[in-house]
């Protein structure tokens, strides 16, 4: 069963990518295929996340999980799209905020 935590993170990547493809690429209803491809990359890496439902957010977390390509691709994502997220998904917005205030998980590899 998946965490509220982790479910609310994959509703604001879905609602970032969205936002991007719409902005971006022009598609109207659903995404175009190369954010599909984005989108379910970025659900499958946060159900393998470590941390599960103690997970930070991508900028905070100690691990980056994303291959270097998808890593760049979900910047540009962010970067586009974390501006108008106040606008179009305030809720998501503010808790985004509040988790980004969460101390991050240790690795187990600090020494």
């Amino acid at each position: 069963m998946e965490s509220k935590r982790l479910a609310r993170e994959r509703k604001t990547v879905e609602a970032m990518i969205r936002i991007y493809c719409r902005g971006q690429h022009g598609t109207r209803a659903g995404l175009c295929a190369e954010c599909g491809e984005l989108l379910a990359y970025a659900h499958e890496r946060l159900e393998r996340c470590r941390f599960g439902a103690d997970k930070p957010t991508c900028a905070n977390c100690p691990v980056h999980c994303y291959r270097p390509a998808m890593r760049e691709r979900i910047r540009a994502v962010m970067r586009y799209a974390g501006p108008r997220m106040s606008y179009r998904h305030p809720v998501l917005t503010l808790y985004h905020f509040l988790d980004s205030r969460r101390k991050p998980p240790q690795t187990g590899n600090d020494e």
